[in-house]
């Protein structure tokens, strides 16, 4: 049997990225995430911390790319706890232009290796985050392979989501909003796209312009506005008028396949 990119020999995921592929521009602010993680976060409340996206896979664009991270609490998380996260954030959105934006998640460790969410958050885990700090929860997870199940349980929620989106596009205040908001919509179409033909190409990509190729070769009547999408995430102030275009376009096409091919993602407590 032959597989995809991202796989290893017996079929199972390849995990994304590592330490030792943060660039240059990017160590100095991982290097403080820690030191300010270290102050707001005591063992006692922090099991494991971790990186994901592009600057642990180590394609990520100074002045443009986002720092992803997430932790993995003892406990579920308090509002005390996100707001030690807010202000890790702000720190570091201050203090280094390099990074545009930061993101903090915050689980609890109990939710993460949970059973509803073994096929989501747990794969998400185990897959695609890197491990900064603590012990990895991958150890305790599956390996996992690109099957309808797991499409089902990442991404068979779009149809929930597509009236909030919606509104909120409606009632964007600010340019700086929709443009914000036209990233997100187009992230989420590119790689629910994707993973509405993962099982049948057989393999992984996180990269936007691949996932949208990939994407076309199964969908040729939509490809094009796949690549839009994929061209919108990357630079969503250069397209002032997808936003509406997707949402009532590819979007509900979109929402609409995936449930006959997958079906719903199971809804969470």
């Amino acid at each position: 049997m032959t597989h995809g990119t991202g796989l290893d020999r017996d079929g199972c995921f390849l995990r994304e990225g590592a330490l030792d592929r943060v660039s240059a521009p990017f160590a100095p602010v991982v290097a403080e995430l820690v030191a300010r993680l270290g102050d707001h976060f005591g063992p006692a409340e922090l099991h494991s911390s971790y990186l994901y996206g592009s600057v642990p896979r180590g394609t990520a664009v100074p002045g443009v790319s986002d720092l992803d991270v997430l932790l993995a609490l003892r406990d579920a998380p308090t509002e005390a706890d996100r707001a030690a996260a807010r202000a890790v954030e702000d720190r570091l959105d201050a203090a280094f232009p390099q990074v545009n934006g930061v993101g903090i998640l915050l689980f609890g460790v109990r939710r993460l290796l949970s059973e509803p969410e073994l096929y989501d958050l747990g794969w998400f885990v185990a897959c695609l985050c890197t491990p900064l700090g603590g012990p990895d929860l991958a150890a305790r997870l599956p390996r996992y392979r690109p099957t309808p199940l797991l499409a089902r349980e990442t991404n068979g929620d779009l149809f929930r989501d597509l009236p909030g989106l919606r509104a909120q596009a409606a009632a964007a205040p600010t340019e700086a909003e929709r443009i914000r908001l036209t990233r997100g919509v187009a992230r989420r179409l590119v790689r629910t796209g994707f993973t509405l033909v993962m099982p049948r190409w057989g393999g992984w990509t996180s990269d936007l312009t691949e996932s949208a190729e990939v994407f076309g070769r199964y969908y040729p009547a939509y490809a094009e506005q796949m690549r839009a999408a994929a061209r919108a995430a990357r630079t969503p102030a250069a397209h002032p008028e997808l936003l509406d275009e997707l949402l009532s376009g590819l979007a509900p096409w979109l929402a609409d396949e995936y449930l006959a091919v997958h079906g719903a993602k199971a809804p969470r407590p």
